[in-house]
């Protein structure tokens, strides 16, 4: 861990993105857990818990495009402490739904909640590679992943028990004051203005670093994805794991609330045992994304080639994780297989995240991760909705629709290992990237 607390020590720029991280994560599973009781509690559905998920997920598939293009135009850090701030007043409407007939409030402010959110990550990829130095990167996503996880296990456990005890308003508020910190760390970030630098392609030819502008500046972005397959291909791999974890966001709640609910919660003075096993799981999911980046970089390094090796162990682990889950007949196999499960998703993202960071031009990083957002919140949003209705329209067993979640691990894990085949030559011969390019670090 030295060498993550160094990197916080000598980089105040990237200490103040972190710390405001820690800050809203924590709130944001206040959220999470908030939000799940209040619609259990006001229409008992699974497909009402569908359409919770898909008000999160396609305002960011939707203003993913567009985010793209603010983050490589403006000032990223003025974009990030925007969002947070309407994000916090945001997030206080929902202490005005009170009963089923508010449920349409509910989802319309996570709408516009989640489109302020589409804002916010694009530009906090692009700008991550910004405040640290390139051989950084990997130690700065590996710290992120651990950030989010210690946040999922400690923000979940606590949100649990705030909405326990003091009800779902009260985590709502949190939330809010979290956003509202948040932008104040992320205020104090200094981002000198961007220097053009030539653009050197695989090819030796060079282009100029032109701005961002015009009506075609997606379009324009777009096509770099399309010119370099290898990018494409990693920017859709967070996709392909979506379409397994979407519908699991779904099925845990069920698994908690109505598999699974904590024996004798009653006993540590919680009334809601579906919520405490809920916490649980968060907490386990936490604990497997914070160590097996860790775990895993330890063992293969930095560079591209064993970043790759990563992003497929990582595909590999999560059909491990997810197949388990299908056949989980108690509380600590389902705990034990989501560890394995997220062990794999937090492998995944984070060596996915730390490939596209090193290679993609500053000038088309947002651009880039806005496109990579956009289509794992179309997969997510598709696997969520897949899940409430097998569960509730089909009537398909919890395990039932777990399995098809397992064989749609296996389908995009085989998809994945074909790609990393493909590129297996180039990446051997250091060919890869294709694009290699002198630009600003700061």
């Amino acid at each position: 861990m030295n060498e993550y607390l160094d990197l916080l020590r000598r980089t105040p720029n990237f200490r103040n993105l972190w710390l405001g991280s820690v800050i809203s994560q924590f709130g944001d599973w206040f959220n999470v857990i908030a939000a799940a009781e209040l619609i259990t509690r006001l229409t008992d559905s699974g497909v009402a818990l569908s359409y919770l998920f898909l008000a999160r997920f396609l305002p960011l598939f939707v203003f993913s495009p567009f985010a793209g293009i603010l983050a490589d135009r403006w000032n990223r850090k003025h974009i990030m402490v925007l969002s947070d701030v309407l994000r916090g007043v945001t997030v206080l409407g929902f202490l005005f739904v009170n009963d089923a007939g508010d449920i349409w409030f509910f989802y319309l402010l996570t709408v516009l909640q989640f489109s302020l959110s589409a804002l916010f990550t694009p530009a906090r990829g692009a700008v991550l590679a910004n405040v640290v130095q390139p051989n950084e990167l990997v130690a700065a996503n590996a710290l992120d992943s651990l950030t989010w996880s210690t946040m999922l296990a400690i923000g979940a456990f606590t949100g649990g028990v705030v909405a326990a005890f003091f009800g779902a308003a009260a985590a709502f508020v949190a939330d809010s004051f979290s956003f509202l910190l948040s932008a104040v760390f992320i205020a104090r970030i200094v981002l000198p203005p961007k220097i053009a630098f030539p653009l050197v392609t695989g090819d030796g030819i060079i282009e100029s670093e032109r701005p961002v502008h015009g009506r075609f500046a997606f379009l324009d972005g777009f096509r770099y994805l399309l010119n370099e397959p290898f990018i494409l291909g990693i920017a859709l791999a967070k996709a392909g794991g979506s379409l397994v974890w979407g519908a699991i966001n779904v099925l845990e709640i069920t698994y908690a609330n109505e598999l699974f609910p904590l024996q004798n919660s009653s006993r540590f003075g919680i009334s809601d045992p579906g919520t405490a096993t809920l916490g649980l799981i968060y907490v386990v999911s936490g604990i497997g994304t914070g160590l097996g980046p860790l775990a895993v970089r330890r063992i293969l390094g930095d560079t591209s080639r064993r970043l790759m090796v990563g992003v497929s162990l990582g595909f590999i682990i999560m059909t491990i994780g997810t197949a388990w889950l299908s056949a989980v007949d108690q509380l600590t196999t389902l705990l034990a297989a989501t560890v394995i499960r997220t062990l794999g998703t937090g492998t995944l993202w984070v060596f996915a995240s730390a490939l596209l960071q090193t290679i993609v031009p500053d000038r088309y990083r947002g651009r880039v991760f806005s496109f990579e957002f956009a289509a794992l919140t179309l997969t997510q949003s598709i696997s969520t909705l897949v899940g409430g209705y097998l569960l509730d329209a089909a009537g398909m067993p919890m395990q039932g629709v777990m399995a098809v979640m397992a064989m749609t691990s296996v389908v995009t894990t085989l998809m994945w290992l074909a790609f990393h085949h493909s590129f297996r030559r180039p990446l051997r011969e250091g060919l890869v990237p294709v694009r290699v390019t002198n630009e600003q670090r700061i």
